[in-house]
């Protein structure tokens, strides 16, 4: 872990963290999710790197050691986009290959659709592109985590009962399970966790202590703003398509293939509308932290698409 390297770059005027490894004539970019930070993509940045590839990875404006937007309740994916580009600018790279998970696949995607040019291809882990935002949750519970992180203030007022390392265990344990986080009418999200409750295997004590001392603003109201709350980003064609390759992993456990729809979606085929030139890999034990859980299957998959399309 050492050989990665730190700077702090401004960017859009926000000063951003970057952290950065290897010096190939190829860049893959890294795009976290929430509440997560560049440390998530650890494993595939030094494996990336070990295969001839250079690797960017920031904490996104809001989390980790990166300054939040200056407007918070104006912070939407766009920044994420424009973020992006304007690293690819700052190291003057005119291509690059983009790899997202959760909420960091949305930028990649919008990226890949405005500047198509700009992009290598993409490897997205977990979310599949969604032609316009998706709709269906009305189906599901009032405790739906994600319907109560849409309520101003909610998910705020949950975690502050908690230190930052105690919410990252939370949310370690409760999205590492199969099922949808949702709350009983009087509980909140971070109560569906007993205290008792060990992490997963795979995430050490010691990358709880990393995380929590690294996140600095993750879990906090910039992150679920542009997560939870603001708009995902106008796609104004009717029939919008990737055109660039994508490579997309999921976890057979993720709980996200739960979601109202997702699976028909997903296995079914009818995400290659949208996506003509993917490919998708199913990794039957993977869970939503598939990267950190699974780092050399996933490392392998990255590794063989990046030099697929190098």
């Amino acid at each position: 872990m050492d050989q990665i390297q730190h700077k702090f770059t401004d960017i859009r005027g926000v000063k951003l963290h970057i952290a950065e490894i290897g010096t190939g004539p190829s860049v893959v970019v890294f795009l976290h999710g929430f509440p997560e930070i560049w440390y998530s993509w650890r494993h595939q940045m030094i494996a990336v790197a070990n295969a001839g590839f250079r690797a960017i990875a920031p904490d996104l404006r809001g989390y980790g050691l990166s300054e939040k937007h200056p407007e918070p309740e104006k912070a939407s994916f766009n920044d994420f986009v424009e973020d992006t580009l304007a690293i690819l600018d700052s190291y003057q790279i005119d291509k690059a290959f983009l790899i997202g998970k959760d909420c960091g696949a949305w930028p990649i995607y919008l990226l890949s659709l405005l500047h198509p040019t700009r992009v290598s291809g993409v490897v997205s882990l977990g979310v599949p592109f969604f032609p316009h935002r998706r709709r269906g949750y009305e189906d599901l519970p009032e405790g739906f985590y994600i319907s109560r992180w849409k309520q101003p203030g909610r998910a705020e007022a949950d975690f502050s009962r908690f230190d930052v390392k105690t919410v990252l265990r939370n949310i370690y344990i409760l999205f590492s399970r199969s099922e949808i986080p949702i709350a009983q009418k009087d509980q909140e999200i971070m109560d569906i966790v007993d205290s008792s409750s060990p992490l997963p295997p795979w995430f050490t004590e010691e990358d709880l202590a990393i995380y929590a001392n690294l996140s600095t603003h993750s879990a906090r109201s910039g992150p679920l703003q542009v997560s939870y709350r603001g708009p995902h980003g106008e796609i104004t064609t009717t029939n919008p398509k990737l055109q660039v390759p994508v490579l997309l992993i999921m976890g057979g456990k993720d709980y996200f293939l739960k979601f109202p729809g997702i699976e028909d979606y997903i296995i079914g085929g009818k995400v290659k509308e949208c996506m003509p030139d993917m490919e998708m890999q199913l990794l039957p034990s993977g869970t939503h932290f598939i990267q950190e859980q699974l780092p050399e299957q996933v490392n392998e998959l990255i590794i063989s698409f990046l030099k697929k399309h190098f």
